[in-house]
């Protein structure tokens, strides 16, 4: 077993990822991609420990926040599963200790409830999307607006249309710099990353995906409207262009993972509206 802090080991978790994937598993290596390249300012206070045998990664456990566990453990070697949640026991800190996995990884639910976390069902929880990428409409955006893939030298207007459309609590602190972070990190494609621009050349809308080649599904990740271009289906054309250029670069599925509770349904009608259907949802942990 190694331990990591801050950013490190990224590498190591998405061999695990990939190498076991299926539609039961919680993570796609874009998941990672995403969460360890955006999230700079969180970083330092990550903990991580990867587990091997021999030179194949079989199980590795992240402190996502100080008393929350996400984990991946290898199916065909679920006893590690426990070992995992030992080690988040005694490493985490904070009053309350937690863990997310999809209802379908039944060797970790097995693990964490073995250790007495219980399930909180009536906590948020998120809802795995599938759509087939057979028959996809062309996007449609109103006159003076283009739908296009970003290039990789439009980090700063990247960056911008993201802290437009994520800052309605708080604001984004997704800086270029970061977003330069996550262009670089594997396996972002700029072909997979569509933005609506508009006649002064500014972002308003973007849909990013992230291909996982070897299984051909792509995890749509993230994707947001500018405040001022909202209710005017940009979402909606963003998401149908970046899902046929998955199409076109070999995808023949993908996933998104919007809200499945009440408590935000707003993404998940845009996703459904396109054709997206639900599948498995999250399930939320607590100890004790």
């Amino acid at each position: 077993m190694t331990e990591y802090a801050g950013r490190d080991g990224l590498a190591e978790m998405q061999q695990l990822v990939q190498r076991t994937w299926s539609p039961a598993s919680r993570l796609h290596l874009g998941d990672l991609a995403w969460e360890r390249s955006a999230n700079v300012s969180r970083a330092a206070g990550w903990r991580t420990a990867v587990w091997r045998d021999g030179e194949q990664v079989v199980a590795w456990g992240w402190l996502e926040q100080p008393g929350h566990l996400l984990m991946a453990v290898d199916p065909g070697r679920p006893e590690l599963a426990g070992t995992v949640v030992d080690w988040f026991r005694s490493t985490a800190d904070g009053p309350k200790l937690a863990a997310g996995v999809l209802e379908t990884e039944k060797h970790l639910l097995a693990a964490l409830e073995s250790a007495r976390f219980r399930r909180q069902d009536d906590a948020p929880y998120f809802t795995h999307h599938w759509i087939s990428l057979d028959a996809l409409p062309a996007p449609v955006v109103p006159d003076g607006l283009t739908v296009r893939h970003a290039r990789p030298d439009e980090v700063a207007k990247r960056a911008a249309v993201h802290r437009a459309a994520w800052s309605d609590l708080a604001p984004s602190k997704l800086s270029d710099d970061v977003m330069a972070e996550v262009m670089s990190t594997w396996p972002y494609r700029s072909e997979l990353d569509w933005v609506v621009e508009n006649e002064a050349g500014e972002f308003v809308a973007s849909a990013l995906i992230w291909l996982d080649a070897q299984h051909q599904v792509g995890l749509v990740e993230p994707v947001g409207v500018a405040t001022a271009y909202r209710r005017r289906g940009l979402g909606q054309a963003v998401n149908l262009a970046a899902l046929r250029a998955l199409r076109e670069a070999g995808g023949t599925r993908a996933v998104v993972c919007p809200r499945g509770d009440d408590g935000y349904p707003q993404a998940r009608a845009l996703y459904q509206s396109i054709g997206f259907r639900p599948g498995s949802r999250t399930l939320h942990l607590l100890l004790g």
